[in-house]
């Protein structure tokens, strides 16, 4: 508001000196009014700022204004007004892209839950639904609680736990989980929680926690300003004492006003996010840029980021006198009702194959016995090695475990394969993780991930990483990410919107993809194309950045202390300091500009 109003000032005073040749009072009548509803808010910040014994760079800033008005120099006076509120517009937009993050999750969670009893359906507010009521949810709503299917064949889209675009299928038996959209069909659940207590409502939470307990980062321009702004205002009170007149007081306080620091580093800011935008990168906090090229650890999530995200099935090893594609078709018409990603790949191998699929009766999904039903009048239980292991009395009939994941799929009671899985590592990750240390000075590399153990140490392997932590709930990432944040400036890059809380606890949070908009909203900078060199695109456009930014703040101040030694010698008049620091103003900002252009390369791996 108060940027937009000295802009308009400043605009209405060009016209009306110079295209309508208007008188000088009527002429600078437009910048007195900018003056006053624009600059006394700012003074009126700056007293508070100053009894709470804050000195930064805006400080020189007001008391230049102050003396502008006293001199008369209202135009100089306007522009320290539109210096001033620019910064704090910046600070606004970070703020209102922190609390969109809890905006985009409410609008998943629905207000009410429609209970059925009977042959009765009625809506019911949320916190009304108890454990064991029946719950209708009809085409495209949300689920509002954690629940069983009783009644119902259909899919749903679970996608935001997982980052990943699975429309999982569910019949009777199979769990749902608060926040899924449903698909075209009417299903009816039994609630296993509370919506508060539902997963949904605690990953929720667990945001609410992260971005209160966010630390408050310093801009670059406060961290220069915090010394240069008692300088400043040292040399203007010896100039006045050894003078004795108030006007060289008045001209060091003029050609010091910290223009480079107010502008030429929000320019250069802003010429970054517009190159990281023309690269698929979109900035939604700017302090990502002054941050992410200082970090000393990176934690990266696995699946999706490390990993192209789509497990994939590699073989099958069956039992003796047992038929693969049987098998597999079994498989495939069980895991048709699975939320599981490997489920995915066990149907997209049937289906390339193209192997018939069954019905499938008496579905169950145990957490941690895996999945079980009667296909074509067989029973089929899907399930893990040490599930199965745990079971046997004689010797274990699998195979020995091998790096990645897999399944054991049993039958009519008898083990009967072992599928294996892999989820392919990206081609450029282990060039790209060897070149963090010696680059980019990212000398501790952690996998956080909630995939099981094997399959993450298998990653670890071919990347060589040691630093490992696997099967972990959003939770526990985000204890491991405020643990590494508070011994180091930590980036963290993710993409499910299990990475949400994670990505806000750490001091830069990048997102990769587009698959959740909660995800996106939690990051700092959200990574359009799923690829790794895009983030070494951003750090080198931080890297960038910060030079020029301090290539400008740094220039402009030693050009504004030999304008000031100039002013308190009397070589400058306040009136020729303020144009000596307009001179200076255009080269800082200049410069600052050429964040925006693009250089020849930004990588270097």
């Amino acid at each position: 508001m108060i940027a937009g109003c000295a802009v308009a000032a400043l605009l209405a005073h060009l016209l009306l000196r110079y295209l309508l040749h208007a008188a000088p009072t009527l002429a600078q009548a437009p910048l007195v009014l900018a003056l006053v509803a624009g600059g006394l808010p700012l003074l009126a910040d700056l007293v508070r700022k100053l009894l709470r014994r804050d000195i930064g760079s805006d400080i020189v800033a007001g008391l230049s204004m102050v003396a502008a008005v006293w001199l008369g120099e209202y135009l100089a006076g306007t522009i320290i007004v539109l210096m001033l509120s620019g910064g704090v517009v910046l600070e606004q937009y970070a703020v209102r892209n922190a609390s969109s993050v809890l905006r985009a999750l409410a609008k998943r969670m629905p207000s009410l839950a429609h209970r059925k009893r009977g042959v009765e359906i009625a809506d019911v507010a949320l916190d009304e639904v108890a454990v064991g009521d029946a719950i209708v949810i009809f085409p495209h709503e949300y689920c509002p609680v954690d629940g069983v299917v009783v009644e119902g064949h259909g899919v749903m889209d679970e996608s935001y736990l997982t980052g990943e675009p699975f429309r999982i299928s569910k019949a009777p038996g199979s769990s749902v989980f608060s926040g899924a959209i449903n698909g075209e069909a009417v299903l009816t659940i039994t609630a296993t929680q509370r919506a508060v207590d539902s997963r949904y409502a605690r990953i929720t939470e667990v945001m609410r926690t992260a971005e209160r307990e966010r630390p408050a980062l310093r801009r670059l321009g406060d961290q220069l300003g915090a010394w240069y702004a008692p300088v400043a205002l040292v040399a203007a009170l010896l100039a006045w004492w050894i003078s004795g007149s108030p006007r060289r007081f008045l001209a060091v306080l003029v050609v010091a006003t910290p223009c480079p620091l107010l502008i030429a580093i929000p320019v250069a800011i802003i010429g970054a996010i517009s190159l990281a935008a023309r690269q698929g990168i979109i900035i939604t906090r700017p302090t990502v840029l002054e941050q992410i090229d200082r970090c000393d650890t990176v934690i990266f999530d696995k699946t999706g980021t490390l990993t192209y995200g789509t497990p994939a099935l590699a073989e099958v090893l069956c039992a003796p006198g047992v038929s693969r594609d049987d098998l597999l078709g079994l498989a495939a018409s069980l895991e048709r009702y699975s939320r599981h990603p490997l489920a995915q790949a066990v149907l997209a191998a049937a289906q390339s194959e193209r192997l018939a699929l069954h019905e499938v009766a008496q579905l169950q999904e145990t957490p941690g016995e895996g999945l079980r039903g009667v296909v074509a009048g067989r029973t089929v239980q899907i399930t893990g090695r040490r599930q199965f292991e745990a079971g046997l009395r004689g010797p274990s009939p699998l195979p020995p475990p091998a790096g990645g994941l897999e399944c054991v799929l049993v039958v009519d009671g008898a083990y009967a394969a072992t599928c294996r899985f892999r989820d392919e590592p990206r081609a450029e990750g282990s060039s790209f993780i060897q070149h963090l240390a010696p680059r980019h000075h990212l000398h501790r590399i952690l996998v956080v991930s909630g995939d099981r153990e094997s399959e993450v140490r298998y990653l670890a392997e071919r990347f060589g990483l040691r630093e490992v932590y696997a099967e972990q709930s959003p939770e526990q990432k985000l204890a491991i990410v405020r643990r590494e944040a508070a011994k180091a400036r930590t980036l963290f890059v993710g993409d499910g919107i299990n990475d949400a809380p994670a990505l806000m606890a750490a001091t830069v949070g990048v997102a990769v993809g587009q698959h959740s908009d909660i995800t996106s909203a939690a990051a700092g900078a959200v990574i359009l194309d799923t690829s790794l060199r895009k983030v070494d695109e951003l750090m080198h456009i931080s890297r960038r950045m910060r030079a020029i930014a301090l290539q400008s703040a740094v220039g402009g101040m030693a050009l504004s202390f030999g304008g000031i030694l100039l002013a308190a010698a009397g070589g400058l008049t306040p009136v020729a300091g303020a144009v000596a620091q307009e001179v200076i103003d255009l080269l800082a900002v200049g410069n600052a500009l050429r964040a925006a252009l693009p250089p020849k390369t930004l990588t270097d791996f």
